[in-house]
This record gives C-alpha cells, structure tokens and sequence, in this order.
C-alpha cells in the first residue's frame, strides 16, 4: 500500500513538471513574439531634425593685428614759466580757455624793465657823445708832423675813440637784453592748444631765478599720441612689417562702437628692462577732441592685411577633444563634423585659416542637439554681426517628418 502511493505522487509530479514547461515555452515565445513587434515598430523611426541656425562661410579682406592697451599724450605739453622776477599785474587767460599761439596770457609789472631799458639808452648816448668828442680831437692832429704832436699824444687820442667804440657796443647790448626782459612781462602762449588751470593769481611774486613754479599748462590736442607697448616677442614681426611701409592703427575708448585710424609713428630704440616690452607712438587726428590726454584706449597695430580670408560666426566653433571643428551643413540637410584651424577674431566672426570652403553652411547655434551625420532643420536667422551689409538669408530646409510613436512603442 504504501509503495503503491509512493509511485502514484510521483506520476504527479511529472505531470506537473511537463505543464510548467510548456507554460515555460509559451511566455518565452510570447515575449519574443513581442519584443520583435517592438522591434518592427521601432525600426522605421528617424530622430527628430535638430532645430538650428545657419550662416554662409563668407570671403573679406582682414586684417592681422596685435592688441594692446595705451594711453593718450599730448601732442604738444608746455609748462608756462617767467623769465623775469617781478609781480604779476594781470591775468589775460581763463581757466580751460583755447588760446592760439602769440596770445596774451599774463602782464608782469613792466616798469622795473622800461627804467633799466631807459638807462642803457642814456649810456649808449652819453658813450657817443664820447666817441664824437674823441674823434673830433684826432681828426685835428693826425695830419701834425711828429714834432708838433708828440707819438704818445696821437695814440692817445686814437685810443680813446677805440675805447668809446667799444663802450657803445656794449651799451647796445644792454639795451638788447633790457628790451628782452621788458618783452618778457607780457607772456604769450608758445603753441596753439587748450589752457589748463592757472596756478597764480594777479599781485603773485614769480621768481625767474627759482623757476619752480608754473603758471599754466597748455596742450595741443590735435593731433594727439596714443602710446602703446608690445612684447619683445612681437618686435621681429612689427619691424618686418615697418620695412613694407608705414602701419596704420586702430585706436578706441572703451566706450566707442568703432576705433579711428591712425598712423604708427615712433619705435622705441630699446626693450625696456623688466618688463620686456618696447614701447610705441600712434599718431591721430582729434579735431573734435574724442581722445583727451592720459586716456587709455585700446589700441589695434595692423600689421597685414590678409586677403579673401573665410569668416564664420565665433558661435560657430566648438572645442572637442581633437580640438576645434564646425558642423557643416550638407545638401542632404545633415550636419558633418569638420576639424578647423582658426585665426584671429574679428569682432563677431571668426577667421578659418584651413578645414571648409567658401559658400558652405556652418551651424551657428543650437550645437548641443547635433549629432555627426543627423538630420537638421534651418530656422531663419539675423545677418551675422560684423558682416558688411545684409547676411544671409537661411530658410528652413525640407526635412522628412518624424513619424507619430506608436501605443505600444510609448508604452
């Protein structure tokens, strides 16, 4: 008895077993079945274009420059100083004032100087009475025979008018250097330009022999300096250049839109100790006075002018890890990556020394949702900045719709 139900659990068991199986192998089935529908489902889906904005590769003459930053200097800085000691009885100039050269500026109490002029006058005549006096007593012996008129007293008399002759010289140049002086009691502007603040006021005492004290600046502004320096690695480079011809500059505050020409005029002749650095003069024109002394500005030297250079939108490029590159719109309306070589900036664009040609289409915007060969749609875009005249029109490129999911595929 108890055999025979050890025999019947296990025929049980087996039954059991081959029902788990089967079960076993139609959820297997059922799965692939499902996972292939999935599969089916999926493999016609394309992803969805990436919605960018395009720019042509455009061609202009550029320049290759170094950037620096300057100051401005006067063209022209006079310290205005006496020449003469005395007071000061007035003032012809105001503060800030335009004064153009040979205008007035300040009186000096001229009396002083008329009285020492008067009395080199009156010595100079009273030294020619002199002279006539003694020429009038030569002229009576120098026809005498020797023994009437001893040698001596001919010499004498000879000497005196050579003597007289000589004192009359020197009154005239007391009477030069009196007629100096008293000139310089009115003080006159040396250059044309704009006045500063005075420093003295009418009944001041100016010193000529502790000229220490200025009585006003005045600067000419136009044309004006901006001094700039550059690093003695560069110096080979602007020299070579300076052989061709003379440099233009680029200078600008660091409020203007755009710089004014200018020409370089001076090359130091040493590198400065310490700082590696030669220093340089740009020359410009201020009539309007935009630049003012002790500025600083940034100054642009161009070196060269680079010709038909390809620029793209700075935006355009991107950094990976085998360095720069662009994506470059195909005529099938897909993105190809393409390694560049960049140059300098210029304003919003960037120049592209190697890697695309001129007439392509690169991506400006909206790189983080391209990939390599994927599709791309083109949305219209501003022109470029920094282009001359309109940019380019992009319009949107026919692109092949995605597809609506599936209910299977979202679930």
């Amino acid at each position: 008895m108890q055999r025979r139900t050890i025999q019947g659990g296990s025929k049980r068991a087996v039954r059991v077993g081959m029902v788990l199986i089967a079960l076993g192998a139609w959820l297997t089935a059922a799965g692939c079945n499902r996972r292939g529908d999935a599969a089916q489902a999926t493999g016609g889906m394309q992803m969805p274009p990436a919605l960018v904005t395009s720019a042509a590769v455009e061609t202009r003459d550029v320049p290759f420059y170094l950037d620096q930053i300057g100051r401005c200097a006067a063209r022209e800085m006079v310290a205005v100083q006496s020449q003469v000691s005395g007071q000061i009885t007035e003032i012809h100039v105001k503060d800030g004032q335009d004064v153009k050269k040979g205008d007035l500026l300040f009186t000096i109490d001229p009396r002083p100087f008329q009285a020492a002029l008067a009395q080199a006058q009156a010595a100079k005549a009273q030294n020619q009475a002199t002279l006539e006096l003694a020429q009038l007593n030569f002229d009576r012996i120098k026809d005498l025979p020797r023994s009437v008129e001893p040698q001596e007293d001919n010499d004498l008399k000879k000497n005196a008018i050579t003597v007289s002759q000589a004192q009359i010289q020197a009154n005239e140049a007391a009477i030069q250097i009196a007629t100096i002086n008293l000139n310089y009691c009115t003080i006159r502007s040396p250059i044309d330009g704009l006045a500063g603040q005075r420093l003295v006021d009418t009944g001041n005492i100016v010193n000529s022999q502790m000229n220490t004290v200025d009585l006003l600046t005045i600067q000419r502004l136009d044309p004006i300096y901006a001094d700039f320096t550059v690093t003695e690695n560069d110096l080979p480079s602007v020299r070579e250049h300076m052989a061709t011809g003379t440099l233009k500059t680029q200078v600008r505050l660091p409020s203007d839109k755009d710089p004014r020409e200018g020409e370089l005029s001076f090359l130091d002749n040493a590198v400065q100790e310490g700082t590696g650095t030669v220093k340089l003069r740009a020359t410009l024109p201020n009539k309007d006075r935009h630049f003012w002394p002790g500025q600083f500005v940034f100054v642009r030297l161009v070196l060269d002018v680079k010709k038909d250079a390809l620029l793209v939108p700075a935006t355009a490029i991107q950094i990976g890890q085998q360095g720069t590159f662009v994506y470059v719109i195909k005529p099938d309306h897909t993105a190809e990556l393409r390694p560049v070589v960049t140059g300098q900036r210029q304003g919003e664009l960037m120049v592209i020394q190697k890697g695309i040609d001129a007439g392509e289409r690169v991506i400006a915007t909206g790189q983080m949702l391209v990939r390599p060969g994927g599709p791309v749609m083109e949305k219209p875009t501003a022109p470029m900045t920094g282009a001359p005249g309109p940019g380019p029109t992009t319009q949107p490129a026919p692109t092949t719709q995605p597809q609506p999911a599936t209910t299977r595929e979202a679930a």
